[in-house]
């Protein structure tokens, strides 16, 4: 039985006429007449008899009721769930961003997202670049965020913002008093920073190449946040990206780091599976949050 068969087999059970029927469906009686005389046919027996212009249904009819009500509640199921995709109003997003990003611009678009989309679930990974990459191409992860632009295979990028590096140190540092933190204030002083096979390390020697200086941090980390309890511990002051909310942290300031590097806060999503209809309003918000947050305002591919 197709769909159509089914629904007017259906109506026909509820209503008890042809008539009733018809003008429920809003098809002309002929018409339903016909297809429930093809349907009989291709079954290979009778649904209903007809006794002084009401149809009884038959023995084989009221078996197979239960089923075609069972196989409507499924359908009627599944007509919510799509309209719930379509409006975002259920799904599911998979989330992969690196810590900075975790920490601040994360929090904010998802406080929008739930606002608008209260229905929709959230799977949030907090990993490092190369696994939220390794992650969007799996399948683990629809969106991605990390502050790398490198080229990666199937990989596609979006820079939507850029974030510079800050020099973090203790509140109560010598060097706390000034407006900002030239590379050569800090002779004599322990660094705290990026490895330097990392993008930020390569930005950060590049930049200090072109001023007659060497990038060589004493204390070398991966993820900034690291940075943290090596500064308040006492252990050196940090050169690291401005994107986490440092000010929050007790003890510590930052100040603009000199030469000015920037790091690009980039959107990655996977090029050979397609966005869905739900990370795609979750993309629209870290965007948004990313101009809210003043992030986007050196932008650009």
């Amino acid at each position: 039985m197709r769909a159509r068969q089914i629904e007017v087999f259906r109506m026909v059970m509820r209503c008890g006429t042809l008539t009733s029927a018809a003008e429920a469906l809003n098809v002309s009686q002929p018409a339903l007449s016909q297809i429930l005389l093809h349907t009989e046919d291709e079954l290979g027996f009778k649904l209903f008899s007809r006794v002084k212009g009401r149809l009884i249904p038959t023995p084989e009819a009221e078996d197979l009721y239960p089923e075609v009500e069972r196989l409507f509640g499924d359908l009627e199921a599944l007509r919510r769930r799509a309209g719930e995709l379509r409006h975002g109003k259920a799904g599911v997003v998979r989330l992969a961003a690196s810590a900075p990003p975790s920490l601040s611009l994360v929090p904010e678009a998802l406080r929008h997202f739930r606002a608008a989309h209260p229905g929709m679930r959230i799977l949030s990974y907090v990993v490092p670049a190369e696994i939220v990459m390794a992650m969007l191409d799996s399948g683990q992860a629809g969106l991605g965020i990390a502050m790398t632009d490198e080229p990666m295979p199937r990989i596609e990028t979006e820079i939507i913002g850029r974030t510079r590096i800050v020099c973090v140190l203790p509140a109560d540092h010598r060097l706390a008093a000034q407006e900002s933190i030239a590379a050569g204030d800090l002779e004599g002083e322990t660094l705290i920073s990026y490895r330097a096979g990392s993008l930020p390390g390569q930005l950060l020697r590049t930049a200090l190449a072109r001023e007659g200086l060497v990038f060589q941090p004493e204390m070398e980390i991966d993820v900034s946040i690291i940075a943290l309890a090596f500064v308040q511990q006492g252990l050196g002051v940090a050169v690291v990206d401005g994107l986490l909310p440092w000010h929050s942290f007790p003890g510590l300031v930052t100040r603009p780091f000199l030469p000015e590097v920037s790091l690009p806060l980039c959107l990655l999503t996977s090029a050979h599976r397609p966005l869905s209809r739900s990370h795609d309003l979750l993309r629209n918000h870290l965007r948004t949050a990313c101009r809210q947050l003043g992030l986007d305002g050196d932008a650009r591919p």
